[in-house]
């Protein structure tokens, strides 16, 4: 391998794989219904993994399982209906991120994860402050001229095996793992990202807890004189 996994910075980050299960409600943000973190570092030239959690989630009465989420998922409703409430759930995972950590998340489609912590933030605090690596823009980069990007496409690319329980956050996080290797690999094989800051440039994707609040354009002067 070459320089990126021999950066201090990127020794010395954790990056948490995560991934989301979720209903979808009209008119509402997407509500979660099951999560799954894997933490992981590269240390002594391999991926090391130092922590797991995953956890079923149950929905607010108006973002109810549906048919099409049971078909896609395997979830049904008696599982959720005795499954740990958002605020346990999250908050759990939430205090696994210490103090002390200097931490990145990584996704497919990072975007939605990035949604659903933020609008879940007054349960994951710590989580939500943590900003997020983006596999589908890493992948553009290292592989570009595949038709598509979607998490399937990659697997089939990698001859990655697709699992069985496809669509379960703990499956999908796991398979999502496996192309992050794949990409930092052959990143630092080509030596196209020499560095963590440039892995941040192209992948990376600020939590909307840490994107700063713009000032007013003019500062209005109530006052009539």
């Amino acid at each position: 391998m070459g320089g990126l996994t021999e950066d201090p910075a990127f020794l010395a980050r954790t990056f948490v794989v995560i991934d989301f299960e979720a209903t979808t409600p009209t008119g509402r943000p997407a509500q979660p219904i099951e999560v799954a973190a894997l933490a992981l570092r590269y240390e002594q030239g391999a991926w090391q993994p130092v922590g797991r959690s995953t956890s079923l989630i149950r929905p607010p009465t108006f973002a109810g399982l549906t048919p099409a989420d049971t078909a896609q998922t395997g979830i049904t409703a008696e599982q959720l209906a005795h499954a740990p409430s958002p605020a346990e759930a999250l908050g759990a995972l939430d205090r696994r991120f210490t103090g002390s950590g200097r931490y990145l998340l990584v996704a497919q489609h990072a975007a939605t994860e990035a949604g659903i912590i933020y609008n879940q933030r007054e349960h994951c605090p710590a989580l939500a402050r943590v900003d997020l690596l983006d596999t589908i823009p890493l992948a553009k980069h290292v592989v570009p001229g595949l038709p598509t990007y979607q998490l399937d496409m990659l697997l089939a690319h990698y001859s990655i095996t697709r699992p069985p329980d496809r669509h379960r956050a703990y499956a999908d996080v796991d398979v999502t793992a496996q192309v992050f290797f794949r990409l930092v690999e052959a990143a630092d094989e080509d030596g196209s990202i020499t560095d963590l800051a440039g892995l941040v440039k192209i992948a990376g994707r600020t939590a909307k807890c840490n994107v700063p609040v713009q000032a007013e354009l003019f500062d209005v002067d109530a006052r009539t004189d």
